[in-house]
């Protein structure tokens, strides 16, 4: 669905300030994955997430992506953000990214439904009010009889699972969830990790999640995927990955940024 091939990056190079923020990035995601990622600050994951949704132009290597089952895959290295959006889903950490809180809540909601239809016109009726009520009843808040609220009086945890609702209906080949309840209290937190997985499995969403609650990386995904200093260290999945503890993670840890230390000193 999505291969990274020798993906690099470089901010200042060659100059005294020069930092290598990526290292040889190989990964394939396949359709339907749910990839959990996981790193120390300063790792790259953030930094991988800016060139998988085009914020970032990596230095070397090239992005494929196959939007849909069957078509040829397309060499998107080079493509703009905006071009990407089309295709690749982001929430950020903070909720009040993800939404326009001047405008109502039916405005949200248009907008997003209106992506990827280019050229189609497609009108605010009461039709389509109906439909994002029924849409929104799913994330049992009440927002359903608040259609004409500016988004901007919402709780954070409204606008998170608002936010969440409207990338699944904008039906992305890809969803990146960049720390997504970090910003949240625990219940919240709790109510956006449950209808993350619910929309994952409802909609057969590939999603890649970074995270740092470790239970999280544990408890969701059918992958897991350890970043340090800019590489990818470990890819577990299958039976390893659901066999994975607390204590296993910190060990394999460990282990592998020994060995790759010792490597580096040889």
């Amino acid at each position: 669905m999505l291969t990274l091939s020798n993906i690099g990056i470089t901010f200042n190079a060659k100059t005294p300030d020069e930092n290598t923020a990526l290292k040889n990035i190989n990964l394939h995601i396949n359709r339907g994955d749910f990839i959990t990622v996981i790193g120390s600050n300063g790792a790259g994951k953030s930094t991988l997430y800016n060139v998988i949704a085009g914020t970032l132009k990596p230095t070397t290597g090239t992005i494929l992506l196959t939007a849909k089952e069957g078509e040829e895959p397309k060499n998107i290295t080079g493509d703009a953000e905006y071009k990407r959006a089309r295709y690749i889903g982001r929430i950020f950490q903070n909720p009040l990214l993800g939404t326009a809180g001047k405008m109502s809540l039916e405005d949200n909601m248009m907008i997003c439904y209106k992506k990827g239809f280019k050229g189609l016109k497609i009108s605010l009726n009461n039709k389509m009010r109906d439909y994002f009520r029924e849409q929104l009843k799913v994330l049992n808040m009440g927002l359903e009889n608040r259609l004409n609220d500016n988004v901007e009086l919402f709780s954070g945890g409204q606008r998170q699972a608002l936010t969440l609702l409207m990338a699944v209906m904008s039906k992305p080949s890809l969803l990146l969830l960049d720390e997504h309840t970090a910003a949240l209290d625990p219940t919240n937190a709790a109510i956006i990790m449950d209808l993350t997985r619910r929309f994952a499995q409802e909609y057969n969403l590939t999603v890649m999640m970074v995270t740092h609650n470790m239970q999280h990386a544990l408890d969701f995904g059918n992958r897991l995927i350890m970043m340090d200093k800019g590489e990818i260290i470990s890819d577990i999945s299958g039976q390893e990955k659901k066999e994975l503890t607390m204590d296993s993670i910190v060990e394999l840890f460990k282990k592998i940024k020994v060995n790759n230390d010792n490597i580096m000193l040889n």
